[in-house]
């Protein structure tokens, strides 16, 4: 029975890997096994076996996650796409909050976090936004699906950062969505592992370590790339392929759309609530 419960929870921890707006490391420290998890990843020799039994299925629930959840947004997006991101990015915004609490935990707010998270934010803005105008939309294939890998495990190690965001202004999420709907074991899944478990070795300690002597400029630096990435969502950009695209857009899409961004607000501002409970 705990090896099912466990692989339910990957099953869960899978939203955090394809839903914009939704963290895995949120998602992991509401079921109670961030902790344990990020130890695992920053001590990987401790415990070895113990550890990588305890966390197989959870691994498992993951993969079986993305196969089944990747099919039904993925219709969403494409005929939806409007009231989607709004939704998603309502979702982030409704996380905010608890990330600005959680910034100030360790210590009182000072100029040097303004500072990085005004900087962080300009300079996100401006870097994520000409990204397709300097390279174009990045083509998808199993180096850039590595890039993919990397940037989902950092969902996983840090709380509150989305990685979903990033993928859909670097042209990479759907093509994403589609590798994992298809069930695409050597092209998509194959490349997105190696590139989790790369950002994983190579960054859980250093995740470990920042978090404990610099704690809130982490989560300022965090909130910054967490606004940029979230108002790139909902700007129309020419050069990007997954941008969004509001013709053809109504009355009734404008309803829904702000429907969907309450829902969304709301479902941000209740996972936070239930991280903290669960932390």
């Amino acid at each position: 029975m705990s090896w099912l419960i466990r692989l339910i929870k990957g099953v869960i921890i899978a939203l955090g890997f394809i839903l914009p707006g939704v963290s895995g490391g949120v998602l992991a420290a509401i079921l109670g096994i961030y902790s344990r998890m990020l130890s695992f990843l920053a001590h990987i020799r401790e415990n070895f076996k113990e550890n990588f039994f305890y966390f197989l299925p959870v691994g498992i629930g993951g993969i079986l996650g993305i196969g089944i959840l990747s099919r039904p947004l993925e219709f969403l997006l494409v005929h939806y796409q409007v009231i989607v991101l709004w939704g998603f990015s309502g979702a982030i915004v409704g996380t905010l909050p608890a990330l600005w609490q959680e910034s100030e935990k360790e210590t009182k707010r000072d100029k040097g976090d303004w500072s990085w998270l005004i900087g962080t934010f300009l300079i996100s803005l401006l870097v994520l936004y000409t990204l397709p105008y300097l390279f174009g939309t990045l083509p998808a294939n199993f180096v850039t699906f590595i890039l993919a890998g990397a940037l989902i495990a950092l969902g996983v190690l840090v709380p509150g950062l989305s990685p979903s965001n990033l993928l859909l202004i670097l042209g990479l999420y759907s093509p994403m969505l589609t590798g994992f709907k298809n069930f695409k074991l050597l092209s998509v899944f194959l490349p997105i592992a190696i590139g989790g478990a790369l950002a994983m070795f190579f960054f859980a300690k250093g995740m470990e370590y920042l978090l404990k002597q610099y704690h809130s400029r982490v989560f300022h630096f965090i909130i910054g790339i967490v606004c940029a990435s979230t108002i790139l969502i909902l700007v129309p950009n020419a050069k990007s392929t997954e941008s969004i695209n509001y013709s053809g857009s109504n009355l009734i899409t404008l309803l829904f759309t702000v429907i969907f961004t309450i829902l969304g607000l709301m479902l941000g501002l209740w996972m936070s609530k239930l991280e903290e409970k669960y932390k």
